[in-house]
């Protein structure tokens, strides 16, 4: 099974596109959580539009699926202008770039994802954008080329990104506002899920929506994925109410437990415990042992067991911690190995 075909998977996948666009807040009353990023941008922007300026470059930063995206189309909601959206990988040419700013209108906020993908050459072209709302874009070929300056209109970069130490300092030192969107607690989990819900015509319980929130890894987009699983499942089975009982069935059938942990997770515990004493060792051994990716397994499957205290990353490798065994019914002083789920 690859990342992306878990249910778990923070990253966006094809399912997710029409669900994440039903579902998205339009305003910052409707969008739950991450109060002190909210808090700060609506001030922010109160404050550009009394002014009737452009809104300081942002950056938002943090894991995948946390709304970086929903607060992107929001701040220009409430900047009352448009929204062009493009992505780093996207952009593969400083004409690309040239075109797309150029095409922008007074206070327009554009959107880029996965902005520390951008090609070097690319975010050169960015930095007098950026600072002075103008480019400089080369006429011509050999001798006779010449340097054509072109001024822009004012406008707001929103930048998203799940790695934001990989970003040069120049790019990252342009940005006015910088924001880190956390993981998002239960109860706002659990709001999310009965909001989701309710715009659906899913009928849940509280207790419905506890569950599936508790096994959402604190990521909304996670939670809205489970709630569309439980409600096939409530449909086929249990006439079209997640209650707390169909909840954990729907995650049972999923194989999600209450920790959010699917079976890839409980496999790597198991290998490091059953084939390497439980650690430390190598993140490319364990890639081997798995067959999988080494950088798959650093940027996909390592951050929640970390973020659990499941694993600890030491010099000499990787560790599983005395939590995860309890977690896995394990115990250092038992002789007996514990086959792979």
């Amino acid at each position: 099974m690859s990342s992306d075909e878990r249910i778990i998977t923070r990253q966006q996948v094809g399912e997710d596109y029409q669900l994440d666009s039903d579902l998205r807040p339009r305003k910052f009353d409707d969008y739950i959580g991450q109060e002190k990023v909210k808090t700060n941008l609506e001030i922010f922007i109160k404050a550009a539009v009394e002014r009737s300026e452009a809104l300081d470059h942002v950056l938002l930063y943090g894991p995948p699926g946390l709304g970086k995206t929903t607060l992107a189309h929001i701040i220009a909601e409430q900047m009352g202008v448009n929204i062009h959206v493009t992505s780093g990988p996207a952009i593969e040419r400083p004409g690309d770039l040239a075109a797309i700013l150029t095409n922008l209108e007074e206070r327009d906020v554009l959107f880029i994802d996965e902005i520390h993908r951008l090609p070097r050459s690319v975010e050169e072209i960015l930095y007098p954008a950026l600072e002075d709302f103008s480019i400089d874009i080369m006429v011509g070929k050999g001798p006779s080329a010449r340097s054509l300056r072109l001024d822009l209109a004012p406008f707001t970069l929103v930048g998203a990104t799940t790695r934001a130490g990989s970003l040069s300092s120049p790019l990252r030192d342009r940005f006015g506002v910088v924001n880190r969107l956390d993981f998002y607690s239960m109860q706002d989990l659990c709001q999310i899920v009965t909001r989701s819900a309710d715009i659906l015509g899913i009928e849940i319980t509280e207790e419905g929506a506890k569950k599936l929130a508790q096994s959402s890894r604190g990521t909304p987009r996670i939670a809205n994925r489970l709630l569309k699983r439980a409600r096939d499942y409530a449909q086929v089975k249990a006439d079209n109410k997640i209650t707390a009982e169909v909840a954990d069935k729907a995650l049972e059938m999923l194989e999600v437990d209450s920790y959010g942990l699917d079976e890839i997770d409980r496999r790597l515990m198991h290998t490091i415990y059953n084939k390497f004493s439980g650690g430390p060792v190598g993140l490319d051994t364990i890639a081997a042992a798995i067959s999988e990716e080494a950088e798959t397994i650093e940027d996909v499957y390592e951050p929640f067991l970390l973020q659990l205290g499941f694993l600890q990353r030491t010099p000499r490798g990787r560790v599983l911690t005395k939590a995860a065994k309890n977690y896995l019914g394990l115990s250092d002083d038992s002789p007996e190995q514990q086959k792979l789920f």
